[in-house]
């Protein structure tokens, strides 16, 4: 049975310390985030992280990204390798983007999907930072839909789709954005957009901020 919390005024204390309880455990999650809600799990629990390909219905193929609660928290995951890379993260971190980043070796490989590299955000929501930091765990983070849907943005239907499959889902009420975060990855000494999302390409070259 999946628990139901409502968090569109504030975030309950025993609540966010059962959502950490559970994230440590092996536990699934929804929550809100500035784009779209996300299903979490501990990043450190293979079992769990297969879990969200499994109520996804996600190709195994498709590699994961992880949350982290801050810039500092990067370089424990990953490698930044030159300063086009390290300024997008100062400049748009935390926001609604998401760094491929050259990883780690043996870091998370079920999560990569074997790739050499991971995608890793810093999310501009009070919610999921709150549980980011109390539980001190990096989460796999995908957009809370089955895969091949919309994003989830209504938590009426996320929690139709999820209920029974997720431990707890929490009501943030809409997101501020309610379009996935912008993708981008260094390539060849050039910032690539992956996947389109609120931050453009012109605004990564510009190192501006737009607000939001």
């Amino acid at each position: 049975m999946t628990e139901v919390f409502d968090w569109q005024e504030e975030i309950k204390e025993d609540e966010l310390n059962k959502c950490v309880k559970n994230l440590q455990n092996g536990g699934l999650i929804v929550f809100p985030t500035e784009t779209v809600y996300g299903i979490g799990a501990n990043a450190y629990c293979k079992e769990s992280v297969e879990k969200i390909y499994e109520v996804k219905k996600r190709p195994e193929e498709k590699p994961l990204s992880i949350m982290v609660s801050s810039t500092n928290e990067i370089s424990k995951y990953a490698v930044i390798t030159n300063d086009i890379e390290k300024n997008i993260i100062e400049n748009f971190m935390p926001g609604p983007l998401t760094i491929i980043l050259n990883k780690k070796e043996g870091v998370f490989d079920y999560i990569s999907s074997g790739k050499n590299t991971i995608g890793i955000r810093i999310p501009d929501n009070e919610i999921i930072m709150k549980i980011l930091e109390k539980s001190k765990l990096p989460i796999v983070a995908p957009s809370a839909n089955i895969s091949g849907e919309p994003s989830g943005i209504v938590f009426e239907d996320i929690l139709k789709d999820f209920d029974g499959k997720v431990d707890i889902c929490i009501n943030g009420g809409k997101p501020k954005i309610s379009e996935p975060s912008t993708i981008v990855q260094v390539i060849d000494g050039e910032p690539v957009i992956i996947r389109e999302g609120k931050i453009t390409l012109d605004e990564i070259k510009r190192g501006g901020r737009k607000c939001i």
